[in-house]
């Protein structure tokens, strides 16, 4: 727990070469209530979607079995099969996968499936691509209400859904109860357009869960966004932890971060004791 928060751990935190399960003890181990799924977009990741319905069961009896919650899906499968691709292909991989990610979610009890706002990633963003986008989450939003999972969409590190403000509308385009926000404090932070303390504000009502990241506001994507060492980069974790109290937040914070080498345990406790430290109520305590 963070105060009175669920608290989770972004699967990525651990090694790659753990197992699914192992890497659940090892999250429990360390204090955390539930370990946030990743689907990216490697073969490997994808791959968990395409289990048999029995295997998928199977293996959400397995999880729960380690005595930590299965609470969220982190699908950043979308930057290679995006929804705003220009080749057709490409787009039907993506709804493809989005109804096999919803179901993999109901299968497993997973609650909530962050999506990453990419109309496009390794493609020119283009106004096609956004109309294309739009097209594709209108189809997973039909999806996500059938079976009542949450899309959840996360503000970004490109420019197409950097903040609350695009993340909400498309929420006007897409009134959808099933879709919903999950703001990223570090990509908030690294640009400098946003005020982060206005983004949270006006997106609090359709926020489900937050991320807990480290970001810089200078140099480029691979240097901004990922791998920075909590302490030492432009996120005030303390002052946006208190405004989020202030506004009556009671949802779930993950704690995001990438195993880069080293004991992954100690990495993660060094992250878990920094931001407890910066969180109003621990520190009044």
């Amino acid at each position: 727990m963070l105060g009175q928060h669920l608290l989770g751990l972004y699967e990525k935190a651990l090694p790659e070469e753990i197992a699914l399960p192992d890497k659940f003890r090892s999250a429990k181990k360390l204090g955390f209530d539930y370990l946030e799924i990743s689907v990216d977009e490697s073969d490997e990741k994808i791959s968990r979607l395409y289990l048999t319905a029995d295997r998928q069961q199977a293996l959400g009896e397995e999880l729960r079995s380690t005595g930590l919650g299965i609470q969220s899906l982190c699908l950043s499968a979308h930057r290679r099969f995006p929804f705003g691709s220009a080749d057709s292909g490409r787009r039907k991989m993506a709804l493809e996968i989005m109804e096999k990610s919803i179901l993999f979610s109901k299968r497993l009890g997973i609650s909530v499936i962050q999506l990453a706002g990419y109309d496009v990633y390794y493609e020119p963003s283009t106004s096609d691509s956004m109309r294309l986008f739009t097209d594709g989450m209108r189809e997973a939003c039909r999806m996500a209400s059938t079976h009542q999972v949450m899309l959840a969409m996360e503000t970004m590190d490109t420019p197409f859904m950097c903040s609350v403000k695009k993340c909400l509308q498309l929420k006007q385009q897409l009134p959808c109860p099933w879709l919903a926000l999950y703001p990223d404090m570090g990509n908030l932070s690294a640009w400098k357009e946003n005020d982060v303390f206005e983004e949270l504000s006006l997106g609090l009502s359709s926020t489900v869960a937050v991320h807990v990241k480290e970001t810089l506001r200078e140099g480029n994507n691979s240097t901004r966004f990922k791998g920075i060492p909590f302490g030492s980069g432009c996120v005030n974790f303390p002052a946006v932890f208190a405004h989020m109290e202030a506004l009556g937040y009671l949802g779930p914070y993950t704690l995001e971060m990438w195993h880069r080498g080293g004991n992954a345990e100690e990495n993660v406790k060094k992250a878990l004791t920094f931001i407890s430290h910066c969180f109003p109520s621990q520190t009044s305590q």
